[in-house]
């Protein structure tokens, strides 16, 4: 693979950030020749790209002298200092996604791409998406925000690219076509980063540009809005009966009226909710984006089927801990903004809810609105704790809600134990944060990690058995 990129790429290349894609870029520009430096503010990181033959500078705030064409890591802002003394010396800055797409087309039979993105569901769209092209008999492979970066993907020969995309990541590319893309919804997030909604919207909405199918979420304002604004073939997807040109429900049934021969006569029947191995109404609109984007690609109904069967929800997203005096436990943690996490809370009946974290300027009164009628009780912890309580008292005042003193040495089990003792049996414990989860733990998974040990703990304390 090396020759095919050689020389593709030359002269003096900045790489901002030592990640896993800074490592990734560090090597593939290496491997094509040209003169690397990687920089990173966090010394020891960077020390971990020793490897990759790429010179090592911490901390730079200007490109070095020559430098040609930096190469930023997704989470780097615009306004970052060496980003803007690039933009401002008149020096190219692009992201991951633009050299991998680079990189695609000159190979001599490029991978298909079939991209996915929006404010939640991507992980899982591109999941199932994956499971159902390799079905199919595809060399197919899900990258991009998902851990292997799409550079990766390429370089290791797979021929169908089931890309997730971050709104970060689609802000720095530009020349990338799509066979087809899907944006699953929008709602605010990551507004400190991109100043304004309508940022947001117009980073995610390139993930439409040129591509030969355009699929949409008729149930999604901005995503119908966002598509409207491009050509190629329309292609909607939603939980109801679908018109022509769509992929909907009928029934207990995921049917197609897009990809068939006659869309005004006929439904072509994919699978039924009973193939799915996901909880949630949220996750049958996912599971009928990635079959959109599948069928755009031709694949075949029986395939669909299988994938879907196929698919496994990865951690932390919707999964059942066990149950113990009735009440189930939910752990959601990757329901990192309201929106997410309105999906998860509308998917259940009766509802606690383990609440709180780092909010990145989105509200909570329209998901506090719409699940009012479904919470037994809430309880709040993290640094935003105040801001879910005064909309729960504007929106939900009859709501109980138990606050986890920031003192508790362990929050979660506190948190736990106080949800379940406003449970009651049939009620589901649930831990949608809405919001992100640095203020108290390393990541979203740390936080998963520690719900479903708190409730073990508590389970155990009270003589449960089968809780995990």
């Amino acid at each position: 693979m090396t020759g095919t990129f050689a020389g593709l790429v030359t002269g003096r290349v900045l790489v901002a950030g030592a990640g896993v894609t800074g490592r990734s870029v560090a090597s593939a520009l290496v491997a094509m020749g040209a003169e690397v430096t990687v920089t990173d503010g966090n010394a020891e990181r960077l020390a971990e790209l020793a490897d990759t033959g790429a010179t090592l500078v911490p901390g730079l705030v200007e490109p070095p002298e020559g430098t040609s064409l930096v190469v930023t890591s997704p989470g780097w802002k615009p306004t970052s200092p060496l980003l803007a003394a690039a933009v401002a010396a008149g020096i190219d800055v692009v992201g991951e996604v633009e050299l991998a797409w680079w990189m695609s087309e000159r190979l001599p039979d490029p991978p298909t791409w079939l991209v996915v993105t929006g404010t939640n569901g991507k992980t899982t769209t591109v999941g199932m998406l994956a499971e159902i092209l390799r079905a199919d008999g595809h060399n197919a492979i899900a990258c991009g925000n998902v851990g292997l970066t799409v550079i990766d993907a390429i370089r290791a020969g797979h021929t169908v690219l089931a890309v997730e995309l971050s709104s970060f990541q689609l802000h720095w590319q530009s020349s990338m076509r799509a066979h087809a893309a899907a944006v699953l919804n929008l709602a605010e997030d990551h507004l400190d980063w991109h100043g304004s909604m309508e940022e947001y919207a117009k980073a995610k909405g390139r993930a439409y540009t040129g591509a030969k199918v355009v699929v949409r979420n008729v149930a999604d304002e901005w995503s119908t809005a966002l598509a409207a604004e491009h050509g190629g073939t329309q292609v909607g997807f939603g939980l109801g009966v679908p018109r022509p040109g769509e992929l909907g429900l009928v029934e207990d049934l995921l049917v197609d009226r897009a990809f068939v021969a006659d869309p005004a006569a006929q439904a072509e029947e994919l699978a039924e909710l009973a193939d799915l191995n996901v909880l949630g109404s949220h996750n049958v609109s996912n599971a009928l984006a990635a079959a959109a984007l599948a069928r755009a690609h031709g694949v075949s109904p029986d395939a669909v089927r299988a994938g879907l069967r196929a698919f496994q929800p990865g951690a932390h997203r919707a999964v059942h801990l066990g149950e113990f005096n009735g009440v189930s436990y939910i752990n959601d943690s990757k329901a990192t903004n309201p929106h997410a996490a309105a999906g998860s809370l509308l998917s259940f009946e009766s509802v606690v809810w383990i609440a709180g974290g780092l909010l990145k300027g989105a509200t909570v009164d329209q998901l506090v609105e719409t699940a009012v009628g479904r919470l037994r009780g809430v309880v709040l912890l993290g640094a935003e704790a105040e801001v879910f309580a005064a909309s729960l008292a504007r929106h939900a005042p009859d709501v109980p809600v138990r606050r986890v003193a920031p003192g508790d040495h362990e929050p979660m089990i506190a948190a736990v134990r106080a949800a379940g003792a406003m449970a009651r049996s049939g009620d589901v414990v649930l831990l949608a944060p809405a919001a992100a989860s640095m203020d108290m733990f390393r990541d979203y998974a740390h936080r998963g990690d520690a719900f479903a040990a708190a409730v073990a703990q508590v389970g155990e304390d009270d003589g449960a058995t089968g809780v995990r």
